[in-house]
């Protein structure tokens, strides 16, 4: 489906992307730029720089760039064209009417209606006869018929048709059930039937308040536990939350993170509705980005078990990187907090969320269960690792305190425990400074093999395009210049070619140029690499001149690479080339 630029130009008049993308980063103003830490990967320092004067952005640390429709397209999981949908509604927009048919626009709300009609089934079920075996298992876990509705809880009877032949009924083709992962075609290909069978079933909404997946428990302890979708149109695991739609009203710049549905749901029907929980899953970096974007603090409630433990070491890793307080729960008896919650009561479980240990705090009292510090190679043993362990923290009043209190307890001088941690301190610099400069590079090459594969045999060419194409696209006013003096069949490169071909084509039908202009035509990867370009020909002063020495460049190392045949070159082509080598040699 074309837009209309008339359309975008308005849809990024109502958008601007400092507004969009506020909700998401926390930004602070560097001069004319903004920055903040970038949402697409973990980081402790921001490198996400936001440029309102061209309405793009480009992350230093991860090579994420683009216009706002490839952020939002990035970041809520989307399309082009929901993405441009998502942006119209928020700005009370009518996207246009086209005669073409977008499969896959049509499918994923095809999609979203199956998940709703199938959500409203499972409930139905569930309070009728052939759910009495899972409202049975509700109220055995204590809950009410309130949190029951609220939570759209549901029942897959034992049988492996009966969605299946509901959703028919309803209107539904096979394809699309098998899309939404509702059913499945039998291993010969044959007949289809349902993925959930005999459980309980959870509905998973997004804070849209579309239905996008489902969880399924099996009532005893038949394995596995719990069947979750698979990643659909609608869904992806790494970027949504169980109960975000109820906990973000509820948050107040603080969640609890549970390690699964049962827990969040006891935690709200306790009356704790900010509890949320990753989805079939580990807890993952785009998890505690998104923590991150609705909370400043989050208290950790995992199982006692290793599992539980291991997964809160995991999560502290990785919410650390996102800048959010991080606060840890152990819960007595080795009880998870559904069970604690039903023995206990919610008083019980407040006193606990108050007396919640920091993240350090709970890290050094989990090193000092491993090593006994009655003995003195106990405790030199563990202030080795408690010293590693410090020499993480950012902030050196916190290392300065920690370092005090290890004193106190194990009666070992402060200073000696701060040079040990100061030691640390510069060994673990050091060594992460190699990797980001590593990862940096081999990113940069990663990403400039995948979108211009031919850029590493021709540097000097490439470098001469990628400065002519973001001027042009910072200066359209040069493109007539540019298309006189250098044919698109010159450039060196493929993809620089298809994007001059596309620049010189809109320019010839007065159409923009701007970045989100062009990222109907471009994937994700190839917008910030496009992007790349424009943030370097930003820092330098264009002149109408440089395209012609641009453009000569290009020219001659075509030439020069032998891909103009030897009987096409004219006296002025040879004359470019001669030009060319000789400035070479300069």
């Amino acid at each position: 489906m074309a837009l209309p630029d008339s359309f975008i130009q308005e849809l990024l008049s109502r958008n601007d992307i400092e507004t969009v993308v506020s909700p998401y980063v926390r930004l602070k103003r560097r001069g004319r730029n903004l920055v903040g830490l970038c949402p697409f990967h973990g980081e402790k320092s921001p490198s996400f720089t936001l440029y309102p004067d061209t309405a793009s952005f480009y992350c230093f640390g991860c090579g994420a760039g683009g216009d706002v429709i490839t952020f939002i397209k990035r970041i809520e999981n989307l399309d082009y064209l929901d993405a441009v949908r998502f942006l119209a509604d928020r700005a009370g927009m009518k996207m246009p009417e086209d005669n073409k048919d977008d499969a896959v626009g049509r499918l994923r709300l095809r999609v979203l209606q199956a998940n709703r009609d199938a959500a409203r089934f499972f409930h139905s079920v569930l309070y009728s006869p052939a759910g009495k075996a899972g409202l049975d298992y509700y109220y055995g876990r204590g809950y009410t018929d309130h949190t029951i509705r609220r939570f759209g809880l549901g029942y897959a009877p034992d049988d492996f048709h009966t969605l299946r032949d509901y959703m028919r009924g309803k209107g539904y083709k096979d394809e699309e059930l098998i899309a939404a992962f509702l059913s499945k075609r039998s291993a010969n290909g044959g007949h289809l039937y349902d993925i959930f069978r005999n459980r309980v079933i959870i509905p998973i909404i997004d804070i849209r308040g579309n239905v996008i997946a489902f969880g399924g428990r099996v009532l005893d302890d038949s394995k596995p536990k719990y069947l979750n979708s698979s990643d659909t149109l609608v869904f992806k695991k790494t970027n949504n939350l169980f109960a975000l739609n109820f906990a973000k009203a509820a948050a107040k710049g603080k969640l609890i993170l549970c390690e699964g549905y049962m827990d969040v749901i006891a935690l709200h029907q306790a009356g704790f509705q900010n509890a949320v929980a990753a989805l079939g899953t580990s807890f993952t970096a785009e998890h505690a980005r998104l923590i991150a974007r609705y909370a400043e603090e989050v208290t950790l409630v995992f199982d006692a078990d290793a599992a539980g433990q291991k997964g809160t070491k995991r999560a502290i890793g990785l919410l650390r990187d996102t800048g959010v307080d991080i606060r840890v729960i152990a819960i007595p008896d080795g009880k998870d907090p559904d069970e604690f919650i039903r023995l206990h009561g919610p008083e019980r479980f407040k006193l606990l969320m108050e007396r919640a240990a920091n993240d350090v705090e709970y890290r050094l009292i989990e090193l000092g269960r491993q090593y006994p510090l009655s003995t003195a190679d106990g405790r030199v043993l563990y202030l080795r690792e408690a010293s590693r362990l410090l020499a993480e923290l950012p902030s050196p009043i916190e290392r300065d305190v920690y370092a005090g209190k290890l004193s106190a307890e194990l009666s070992v001088s402060k200073d000696a425990i701060l040079a040990q941690i100061e030691g640390n301190r510069k060994r673990q610099q050091k060594q992460q400074q190699g990797r980001q400069l590593s990862q940096i590079v081999r990113r940069d090459e990663e990403t400039l093999r995948r979108t211009n594969p031919e850029a590493q045999k021709h540097p000097r060419a490439v470098s001469a395009e990628e400065g002519l194409l973001g001027m042009l696209i910072l200066n359209p006013d040069y493109i007539g210049a540019a298309a006189a003096k250098l044919p698109p069949e010159q450039m060196v490169t493929a993809f620089n070619r298809r994007l001059y071909e596309r620049l010189l084509e809109r320019h010839g039908k007065d159409m923009m140029v701007d970045l989100p202009f062009l990222a109907a035509d471009f994937s994700e990867e190839e917008m910030a690499y496009i992007t790349r370009m424009v943030r370097e020909a930003r820092e330098r002063v264009n002149s109408p001149g440089e395209v012609e020495q641009y453009a000569d460049v290009i020219i001659g190392e075509h030439g020069l690479l032998g891909l103009e045949k030897p009987e096409e070159l004219s006296a002025e082509s040879i004359q470019r080339i001669l030009d060319t080598m000789r400035g070479t040699r300069q």
